[in-house]
């Protein structure tokens, strides 16, 4: 089987004159995938003449909540720069799986049916949006719409990857739509 590819972050601004920036984490593991010697693949954004393919992790250390990384490629600030909004990804065995039995990658989720709390299908998980909040699963409903729902545990009580399938608490205008208003009415009386 193939590796999956998997987004955990993206550089952000310069930190200083010796090369460090600044990391948008998109992991839940930011100190498994951002260890020191840890050679991440480096995707730039269109447009961008970077011309890096991949960054090893030269240090890594949080400054009031953000986290600083430091890469063998980027000696300063200058290269800090260009750098800038650069995807960081790694490469996972496709059975690989988060170390907390509550977090999931996103290729774990994706193409799960979505089940309502009675059990109905109403859909298909097709991808997981993050957020800074939280992340949000971008749900195909079974009548074709594409809809967000927040991936908290009031709302997505339930997920097992090995039987395909996650339970949405779903409430009208989430999942489903709302209900028809667009009642008959009796025409006017005069």
């Amino acid at each position: 089987m193939k590796n999956i590819d998997v987004l955990v972050g993206r550089i952000g601004k310069p930190h200083g004159l010796r090369g460090e920036v600044t990391i948008d984490v998109r992991t839940d593991e930011p100190e498994l995938r951002f260890a020191a010697g840890s050679t991440l693949t480096a995707v730039a954004p269109k447009g961008s003449a970077a011309q890096w393919r991949t960054l090893t992790v030269r240090s890594s250390r949080w400054h009031q909540g953000t986290l600083l990384l430091a890469f063998e490629e980027l000696p300063g600030r200058n290269e800090a720069e260009a750098a800038r909004g650069i995807m960081l990804h790694v490469e996972l065995a496709p059975d690989s799986a988060p170390s907390a039995p509550d977090e999931f990658y996103e290729h774990q989720l994706r193409d799960l049916t979505v089940r309502d709390l009675d059990g109905r299908e109403i859909g298909t998980v097709v991808g997981l949006v993050p957020g800074a909040a939280q992340d949000l699963l971008s749900i195909r409903s079974a009548d074709g719409r594409d809809t967000l729902v927040p991936f908290v545990e009031a709302l997505v009580p339930e997920v097992d990857v090995t039987a395909g399938f996650l339970v949405v608490a779903d409430r009208p205008g989430l999942v489903s739509p709302f209900p028809d208003d667009d009642v008959e009415s009796a025409p006017p009386e005069a």
